[in-house]
Parts: structure tokens; sequence; C-alpha cells
């Protein structure tokens, strides 16, 4: 297809073209950055060694102002660098150079360079080389991209010019019709007509095309050889300036195998590929009628939602080849627990439904959920292994609950929810205020995703006192948010919602980089020597971008790299713990300080924690609460200093209260740091400002 080439709209910032400036002048780069500011990101380099550094990075420059003239490593030498590497060699690259020898920019032009100018640059023309050698660098992508389209597309590919003459085919027409270009150049595409095709139908294909410039449908042609087959073809016009056709672009694909298989399409689109049970759309269906059934024979419908509890964490643990077994193990345990009248459904992911029809009373359907409960709670034998689940389940009554499947669904999974916070591994029926609780909770989801763009969080920031000195030496940023009529809105609510519907990312990105401007400002202030702690969620850690995402906050606030401690709950980091191996040994070669939060709560094993690239251990404050009365609880907080310090590892006590169990952590057992509403509770750096600043006096 030939592409159009629509007018450039505004850019916002972020998509501004992104330019590397190399000059070893600062004051070369200052001129260069004033002309092009405006219009694009700039990088700037003074060596030739810091800029193919830069380029080497994720961010790439869409172009590169490069000096010729530089010590160490020269533009000219920069240059053949990058057209070398494949993954810098198609950036464009202009030389700006006081070097006005006709040599040099031979030199430069025959290197590969894009253009050459010369010192004193005149900004208006700068800009114009710039703004013309990206979009002739566009405009070069989009036509090799249209012919690659062209030449490896799976669909034949036929153009016509005014008078329906062919001009052009592509490889995949000559596959499907075995014409070479040579046998149809010039040619009427009716050469192609089986004969089956109706005069009619072609003055009909023909009016829509004259009329809309599109027209799509279904003909019969007749290969080179004989054969006959169906093709599912699409003709477009391509109109000049004037409004004049110029081309007919025709594109076309064999149907034969889509025609003989749709009798199994059919089938798939109403059965799970993986277990064979019907899906969500068959289940849609099956359950109509089985409400118009029961309505007509006054009966009761029971819908019994089912999720099988740790799937997840068997799946990411032994793979999806483990999981699937397993989905197939539960699909066949569940057709066996119920009638053959019965409908048993897979939604999707670890969620099956099961629908029991002809119910006299309410309560005829426990006993069909007690047989689901017990024969889905069995031990699972999956390729050696030996596996628990377990299910929740969540059952609607027709009428009672529904009289639609939309509404039995929607309530038989409000009620499963129920009988997840419940513990997992029970059976909960519907109830009208679980029906409120849900409606509840949906309306904080939707205030949930406005709260971020309407600023409605805010950090507060807990002390973490020096145990030796008894002085501040850091704070942890903790998000609160501030909902316009709900007031301030607990963590323990929003955060797990958060987590649910993936908006933890955006927030965790918010707050670290409000916590890094909060450490910035306070470093202008004369704050120096604090430490900043940022909590990461299990969701940030598994992205792939939190390295990049971390990297460019603490350089867009010029902080140091081990400003900021990243703090990790042990549960999140031990879900995974080889792929949190990975992330953290990233974060830790960029500089970061890491550590393990709420330590001892989880199930961390020895061998991965000595693994763990952490500086720093949480002991949690269950454990710190009651060390004046509990001797476990004091047992295991010096237990868990002694083994923290042999490791290398510095010790934070959370939950600090009383002087108590200040001196029992601090003067007793030597842990490094202390943390609790001894020294002060999360407040807003507004407040804890004053604090600090007494503690911290300007040099």
């Amino acid at each position: 297809m030939i592409p159009a080439f629509a007018p450039e709209q505004p850019r916002s910032d972020a998509e501004k073209p992104l330019l590397l400036l190399v000059d070893d002048m600062p004051a070369n780069l200052h001129v260069l950055a004033a002309a092009l500011k405006a219009d694009y990101r700039l990088k700037t380099a003074t060596s030739g060694a810091a800029a193919l550094d830069l380029v080497a990075r994720a961010d790439r420059p869409e172009l590169i102002l490069l000096d010729v003239m530089m010590p160490g490593m020269s533009g000219i030498e920069v240059l053949r660098h990058l057209r070398v590497d494949h993954a810098t060699r198609d950036i464009p690259v202009i030389f700006v150079s006081a070097d006005t020898s006709e040599q040099s920019q031979l030199d430069g032009l025959e290197g590969g360079a894009d253009d050459y100018l010369t010192k004193p640059v005149v900004s208006a023309v700068l800009r114009a080389r710039v703004k013309n050698l990206l979009a002739r660098k566009r405009t070069e992508r989009q036509l090799r991209l249209a012919a690659h389209v062209f030449d490896y597309s799976g669909e034949a590919i036929l153009i016509t010019d005014r008078d329906n003459q062919i001009i052009e085919v592509n490889p995949a027409f000559t596959r499907l019709t075995g014409y070479v270009i040579d046998e149809v150049r010039g040619k009427n595409p009716r050469m192609l007509s089986s004969g089956r095709t109706t005069r009619e139908e072609y003055q009909a294909m023909w009016r829509v095309l004259i009329e809309k410039g599109v027209w799509q449908g279904e003909m019969w042609d007749r290969h080179k050889e004989g054969d006959i087959y169906p093709k599912l073809m699409t003709i477009s016009t391509v109109k000049n300036v004037r409004g004049e056709i110029d081309y007919h672009i025709a594109s076309f694909s064999d149907i034969r195998e889509q025609k003989a298989a749709e009798e199994r399409i059919r089938h798939i689109a109403h059965h799970d590929a993986l277990t064979g049970l019907p899906n969500r759309l068959h289940l849609s269906i099956a359950l109509e009628q089985a409400l118009a059934d029961a309505q007509r024979k006054g009966t009761e419908v029971a819908v019994i939602f089912i999720d099988m509890d740790r799937f997840k964490l068997i799946n990411d643990t032994l793979g999806h080849h483990v999981g699937d077994l397993l989905l197939i193990e539960v699909a066949q345990r569940l057709t066996t627990c119920v009638r053959e009248s019965d409908i048993v459904a897979r939604l999707g992911g670890d969620e099956f439904v099961v629908a029991v029809t002809g119910i006299a009373e309410d309560l005829a359907a426990a006993s069909v959920a007690s047989k689901l409960l017990h024969a889905l709670g069995e031990p699972y034998q999956i390729t050696g292994h030996a596996l628990h689940s377990s299910p929740s389940i969540g059952i609607s009554l027709f009428p009672h609950d529904g009289r639609d499947p939309g509404t039995l669904m929607k309530n038989a999974d409000a009620a499963m929810y129920h009988a997840k916070e419940q513990g997992r591994n029970n059976v909960q029926y519907f109830r009208a205020e679980m029906n409120a609780a849900a409606s509840r909770r949906l309306e904080l989801e939707h205030d949930l995703r406005g709260a971020l763009t309407d600023n409605q969080f805010e950090l507060h920031y807990q002390p973490k006192v020096c145990a030796k000195a008894g002085t501040i030496c850091g704070v942890e940023a903790l998000i609160r948010w501030r909902h316009p009529t709900r007031g301030l809105v607990s963590p323990l609510d929003f955060i797990p919602l958060a987590e649910e519907t993936g908006l933890i990312e955006p927030i965790g990105a918010w707050v670290l980089d409000e916590a890094c401007r909060q450490l910035a400002a306070w470093r202008a202030a004369g704050i120096l020597n604090l430490s900043m702690a940022v909590n990461l969620s299990a969701h940030q850690l598994r992205s792939p971008d939190l390295i990049n995402l971390v990297g460019l906050t603490l350089c867009r606030h010029t902080l140091r790299e081990d400003d900021i401690e990243l703090e990790i709950t042990e549960s999140v980091a031990m879900t995974n713990p080889e792929r949190a191996i990975d992330q953290l040994h990233a974060l830790r070669a960029l500089g970061v300080r890491l550590a393990i939060d709420d330590f001892g709560t989880g199930y961390s094993s020895l061998a991965y924690l000595k693994n763990l690239p952490i500086q720093t251990l949480k002991l949690d404050r269950s454990f710190v609460r009651d060390i004046e009365t509990d001797t476990n609880d004091a047992a295991i907080c010096a237990a868990t200093i002694t083994l923290a310090h042999t490791l290398g590892l510095e010790v934070v006590a959370e939950g600090v209260e009383t002087e108590a169990q200040r001196y029992f952590l601090a003067t007793v057992h030597r842990c490094d740091t202390l943390q609790g509403y001894l020294f002060g509770k999360p407040e807003p750096a507004s407040t804890l400002t004053p604090r600090l600043l007494p503690a911290f006096p300007t040099p």
C-alpha cells in the first residue's frame, strides 16, 4: 500500500526527537542547545568517548550533531565507530566544525555523515538542516517499510494504472496465481477470472469502488494451471491532488483453507483450546437457555464461580507447562463432579464456572459445592510434582441473586472474592451486603484511577535514627491518598487495589519521583547526608523499565545513586527469587542501595538471602513490639541482628515505640538504625523540615 503522509501535529516534550550534541567546547554546546532546545530533547557530550557511551544506551538519539576536531577521539573516528555498529549505523550525523577545508568536508561526507556545517553556525540554517534531515530520514524509513510490506506481505498485491492495466505485482501474487510480472504486465486483471463471478457482481464492485474508494469481498479466480480457488480481496483507489484516480491497489489471499476450516473455527470459538471445556461465549449462550428453561419450570439455577488458589505461584515457579497440565486436571475433576445436564466452562486463567440446573431449593447447590471443594482440593500429581491447590468458590442463585447471566456471573464472582477474603478454600453465597461492598470497591477503583492526575497523592516521611549517635540519618517515604470526600484513605485499602488494577506502576513511579524531588529540595536547603528510602511493589520489581526509570529519575533531580534506598518486602523478593535477584543486581550495578523490608514475616530461604545484593535488613515491627515481654520475639530480634551483621548487612528496626525497646536494640544488640513512633510518626515534608534543619546546620 502507498503510505499517506499527514501534517505533523504539535508534540509534547516526551515526544520531541532526541538529539545528541557533541563538542569539546561547552560554549559551542550552549550555542547549539540554544538554537534547538525549543523543538527537541537534547543530550550533550564533550568527548567522543562520552558520545559513544550515550549512544549505546537504550534512549538513543535520532540525530547527532558532531564536532570534527576534538582531543582524544575526533569526530571522524566517532562516526567510524557509529557506522560499523549495527545498532547505530543508521543514526543521521551532521558535522559541525570550524574546519572549512574541502578535504575535511569530503572526509566527513564520504565517511557517512549526512551533512556538514561550518562554524559559526547560523541558528536558522541549523534548525532548517536538522528539521529537513529528520524529515528525510523518516520518509526513507517509511518508504523502506512500504517496500518491505509489498515484497514480504503474505497477501498477493496487484497494482494497476488508471486504465486498470497491471503495472506491478509482488512475490505473493506469483505464489498464489502462478503468474510472474512479465506475464501480466499491461494486461487487465480480468485475465485471472474463473468465470464464476457474474457480470452484475463486477458492476456492483465498480460502483462501490468509484463511490467509496474501497471495496472488499470474495471472488473466484483461476490459477495459471487451471485450478479454481476462492479469494478474499480488497481493492483501493489512489487519487492525485485533483481527485483523479492514478492507481488501483488490490490485495487478496486464498481462502480455501479458511472455507474448509470454518466448522472447526466455530468449534474453537465456543471452546477453550487448553481444556476443551466450553468458553465464556458458549457459557453465556448455554446459561441463557438454562435460565429460560428454569423460568418455564419454576426451578432454580446455581452459578458457581471457581478460582484456584495459589495457581499463579505454581505457574510462576514451575512454569506455564506445569500450570497448563494442572488446569487440564482441574477441568477433568470438574466434569466428574456434575451431571451431563449441568454446564462446566473455563473463563480464562484459573477461573471456572459450573452452572447447576434444575435445583428445587437454595441449599441444593451446597452439596455440589462441597463435592467440588473436596475434589479440587486433593493433591495433583503433575510431572513428578505433588502440587497443592484449593478452590475459592462463590455461588449466586437464579432467580434470587439475578435474573440474567451477566448479573448472576457478577454476583457469583463477588461471592468468590468474599471466599478469598475469608481465607480461601471455602464456599460463600452471594448476599446483598456483599453487593454493596463490591459497589464501594468499584467506586474506590474509579476514584483511584483519577487520583494521580488530580494530584490527590502525597508523601509522608518517617525519620530513621542512627542508633549510636541518636541523630536522624534518613527518612522513609510513605504514600498517602487525600481523597476529596473520604479524607485520608489508608494505604491498606488502596495499595492492594492499585496492584490488582495495574495502577501501582504509575503510582510507584510518582512516589519515586516525588521522593527524589523532596530529597533534592532538602539538599538545596542545606539538609545534607540524609538518605531517602522508597518502597518497591511486586509489579515494579517485575517491570523491565524499572532500571531505566530509577536512573532517569535520579538524573532528573541531580542525585547520586546511593542517595536513595529501595525497599522490597521479603515476600515480594521470594515470590520469584531468580527474577528478583537479576533485577536487584541490575539496581545494585546502578549504585542504588537495597533493603529487605518486613524481614522475618515471609518465607525466605537463607540460600537465596545470601545471594541478594542487599545492604540492609529491616526487622519487622511485629517482632519489635513485644521484645520487652516475649522472650521468643527478643530472641528472634537478637538472632536476626547477629545474622545480618555476620553477612555484612546493616539492620533497621521498625516499630520502635519505647525507650526500653530502644535500649534493647541499640545498646544491648547494637542495631544500626531505629525507626518508629518514638522518633516520629510519618508526616508531610512541610512539618518535618523544621525538625530536620537544626539537625543539619548549614556549614
